[in-house]
């Protein structure tokens, strides 16, 4: 049956010679991964790929069967058009280091129409944003609202915060308790919005640091998760 959905680009994979997989964050359905038969095989190929770049936001027509796990799809156009994600190396990293986070993370074939606009909205502002450098942090942060464990605010007063129960607490229970300079960050990055978010002055060790913190309580809390390939080329882009 054909239908009418939107998408962002999570992955995408070369199948034999002219295939193509891809796998999108559907407002409609929640993951769902597609084959693109011979989409690479014409000399329009190179063209239709560019549909399928690192968080794209697609409005497709889709050929979607119940009992199939790679759907088809029929027609496709961008429903946004990023003017510097794509182009901007520094913006790149970060979409290809997203990317991975969001495919390694979002496993649900149901639909989330809160968590598709909050994806939607946040990748449209770094398309528009001068700065950026720590947008990534913040995405990651407010990302685990819809993950289903972001940090309870409660006590943010007190001086630790417990990764493994996600609750700010007075004393320190050991290694999933986070203080100083990284417990200072969360504290500052829980009450700030994407557009307040050049107000937060941070160095590239600190970034780098409180980001391996954030990577750890994704792994705390997430079956699986792991932390991604393209960690090496962000840390390095923003050295």
């Amino acid at each position: 049956m054909l239908t009418k959905n939107q998408g962002i680009v999570l992955s995408k994979l070369k199948y034999r010679d002219n295939d193509l997989i891809v796998k999108c964050y559907t407002k409609e359905r929640g993951v769902v991964t597609y084959i693109l038969r011979g989409v690479l095989k014409s000399k329009k190929g190179s063209s239709k790929t560019v549909y399928y770049q690192a968080l794209s936001q697609l409005y497709f027509e889709e050929n979607f069967k119940t009992n199939r796990s790679l759907q088809g799809i029929k027609e496709v156009k961008f429903s946004f058009i990023y003017h510097s994600v794509h182009s901007n190396i520094y913006k790149s990293s970060i979409a290809l280091f997203l990317s991975e986070v969001l495919s390694n993370t979002l496993k649900e074939e149901e639909k989330n129409e809160a968590l598709f606009n909050y994806l939607e909205i946040a990748l449209q502002y770094l398309d528009s944003a001068d700065q950026f450098s720590n947008f990534h942090l913040l995405f990651l942060l407010k990302l685990t609202r819809y993950l289903g464990f972001l940090p309870d605010s409660k006590n943010i007063d007190y001086p630790y915060f417990n990764m493994e129960s996600g609750i700010f607490e007075s004393i320190n229970h050991g290694i999933y308790s986070i203080s100083g300079e990284n417990l200072t960050l969360l504290k500052r990055l829980l009450g700030t919005n994407f557009d307040a978010l050049n107000g937060i002055k941070i160095n590239a060790k600190q970034r780098r640091e409180f980001l391996n913190v954030l990577l750890h309580y994704f792994e705390l809390h997430l079956d699986g998760f792991k932390k991604p390939k393209s960690l090496q080329v962000l840390n390095e882009v923003f050295h």
